[in-house]
Parts: C-alpha cells; structure tokens; sequence
C-alpha cells in the first residue's frame, strides 16, 4: 500500500522513513516526551528503528497507521500522529507526539484534525477512542479540542487512563 501524504496549513503528514530515525531518537529521549506512557522512558537508535519499521507494517496491514509530522516552513521533524489499532480491544486510537521544540503551537490540533478527517472520511470508521494519562493535561486539551468526549477512566496498557470518543456523525456534524 502506499501511504499517502496529507497537508494542513502548517504541516505535512508523511510516511515515515528510515531516515527519520535520528530525529526521532532525539525526540523521544528529551525529557517529558514519553513521561505518560507504558514501557521504557528512553529509547536506543536501535528500538526507534524497529519502531518506525512497525509504524510502517502496521499501514500495509490495516490500511492506516502514524505519520511522521513535519514543518511546511523548515522541513523539520515535528513528531507523529495518526491512527493505530490498538489488539486488546479491537479500537482505533488517535495517537500523537510532539517535539517539546513545537509544543504550544497547535500541531498536535493540527495534525489530530487530519487524522480524524482522514479516520472519518477515507477509512469510514464509525469510533475513534484517544487513551490519555488522567495526569497528561495537555493531551487531555488536544483530544477536547478535536471534539472527542470524556468517556470513561479504565485501563489500557496496563495503566490507568482516561478513554475519549468520537464517534461518525459527531465528526460530520461539527
């Protein structure tokens, strides 16, 4: 499959590639980037690879997957978004990470915005859930402000976590 590349007034949502790899090694080793999820708070070059290598397989399996964020203005690697099937529970989960570098900008907004649309609108997916640290504030206001409700607090990873939805037509309707 390819994957396809979507553009919003600030960034580009492109596949990733193996050259992204550094950057996203400095990514997510600076401090705070993975501070609310479950497993390692530091990465090797090693593990990031076989993560992008991931990202990359799960597309040609589900049709749908993260895209590396970057900036329209500079080309720079901003971080991920993009939507990943989450096996436990048979969902579809908004996911984002952003650069500290980047953070209060409105990408994270940005990019989940054209997620949705694209979970929405191409895929024709009637749920999408986002999963959050209830102690992750920030992420908390991103997935408010792309319209997803409150839900529930439950477990998800083996962690307590706050569970938001947004569902079809809500998306059609605002």
């Amino acid at each position: 499959m390819k994957i396809p590349t979507l553009e919003t007034d600030n960034l580009r949502l492109r596949p990733f590639s193996i050259i992204d790899t550094t950057a996203m090694h400095q990514i997510f080793n600076t401090k705070n980037v993975l501070k609310y999820f479950p497993g390692p708070r530091t990465l090797t070059v090693a593990q990031v690879q076989r993560s992008i290598n991931r990202l990359l397989d799960h597309w040609q399996v589900k049709g749908y997957g993260l895209w590396a964020l970057e900036s329209r203005a500079t080309g720079e690697l901003v971080g991920r978004c993009g939507l990943q099937h989450i096996t436990e529970t048979d969902e579809v989960e908004i996911d984002f990470i952003v650069s500290p570098k980047f953070w209060g900008r409105g990408f994270a907004t940005e990019a989940g915005q054209a997620s949705l649309q694209y979970g929405f609108e191409t895929l024709n997916q009637s749920l999408i859930v986002g999963i959050v640290h209830p102690e992750n504030i920030a992420s908390q206001r991103v997935l408010t402000k792309l319209g997803m409700q409150f839900a529930e607090e439950t477990q998800y990873f083996g962690m307590a976590v706050q569970r938001f939805v947004k569902t079809h037509p809500e998306f059609l309707i605002n």
